[in-house]
């Protein structure tokens, strides 16, 4: 598999193929003759640590399980500069740990005009990954590798401006990958 994207790749850029990968854009890269396991290990310790979590109780989900954040007119406004930077860290994370896409797609929709109870639900999720930042994500090979898609739109779920969220879930054999988006 690998060396059938490697020929693919030379034949359409000039590149060198120094040794295995093992790291890429803070990816971290674990490859074996049938399979590959991804990780953002190094980076969520370092993510966690910078914002002050890495004492703090671990959480088994990252949201409760009906998350509903919306603008809060009597909240105390917080830190934007910090609230945007801990949803930016958390952003990236998520190419890595796909269960936090759509609370962190949640909560990017304050960061204009961010508030307790929603840097509390940020700082919920650096919870959730300070217990869970060693998994991997694990992408498989076999012959029968089959591409599933599932979708689910809730619509005007916002209840500040009354868009709609959309998220799916796909699988390339037994690997997951998921996106969110909200319109």
């Amino acid at each position: 598999m690998v060396e059938h994207f490697i020929k693919q790749m030379q034949s359409e850029f000039e590149m060198s193929l120094v040794d295995e990968l093992t790291y890429f854009l803070g990816l971290q890269v674990k490859q074996m003759d049938d399979s590959i396991f991804i990780s953002q290990i190094k980076y969520a310790k370092n993510i966690v640590k910078k914002f002050g979590m890495e004492n703090e109780s671990h959480k088994r989900i990252p949201a409760p399980t009906h998350l509903k954040l919306s603008k809060d007119k009597k909240g105390v406004v917080v830190d934007q500069s910090l609230y945007t930077s801990m949803i930016g860290s958390l952003l990236y994370l998520a190419a890595s740990i796909p269960d936090i896409t759509f609370v962190v797609g949640v909560c990017v929709r304050y960061q204009a005009e961010p508030e307790t109870s929603h840097i509390n639900q940020v700082k919920r999720i650096f919870k959730y990954i300070n217990g869970t930042r060693d998994y991997e994500m694990l992408y498989s090979h076999s012959s029968g590798s089959m591409l599933v898609w599932y979708c689910d739109a809730d619509w005007v779920s916002s209840a500040d401006d009354r868009k709609n969220t959309s998220s799916g879930c796909f699988f390339l054999g037994a690997s997951i990958g998921l996106l969110y988006s909200t319109s």
